[in-house]
């Protein structure tokens, strides 16, 4: 009976097989040569820089605010009404005007463009403002 020879000349070969796929498998998860992490890093902080450094040809100033709030000031302890409302979003040169009364809900955002006119709770002016 030759069986356990040939089971004797199967282990070698397979176990030559296992060895040599072993030594792929952890030559494959070696990293990168320090040099190539370091050329990676130094790539990395270069684009970081400049992504986070502006292009002052590219960068678009803000849009100049069209209103002046200093030229109706004059309208404060004024009581509100429409006709003044107009006339104030005139001579501000706004092209937007919101009435803000006491506790009312407002947005946050900045309109160069917008007369806010805030009044009291009687409907006096206190406090005129672009934005």
């Amino acid at each position: 009976m030759q069986f356990p020879t040939t089971t004797r000349g199967l282990r070698r070969p397979a176990a030559l097989i296992a060895a040599l796929s072993l030594m792929l498998a952890l030559g494959a998860c070696a990293g990168p040569a320090p040099e190539e992490q370091e050329e990676a890093l130094d790539k990395a902080q270069q684009a970081a820089t400049a992504a986070a450094t502006p292009d002052p040809g590219t960068a678009t100033p803000p849009p100049p605010a069209s209103c002046d709030a200093s030229q109706v000031q004059g309208l404060v302890g004024q009581a509100w009404s429409e006709a003044l409302q107009t006339q104030a979003k005139e001579d501000a040169g706004a092209s937007d005007v919101r009435t803000l009364k006491p506790n009312q809900a407002v947005t946050m955002e900045f309109i160069g463009e917008r007369l806010n006119i805030e009044t009291d709770d009687k409907g006096v002016i206190t406090g005129l403002r672009c934005g």
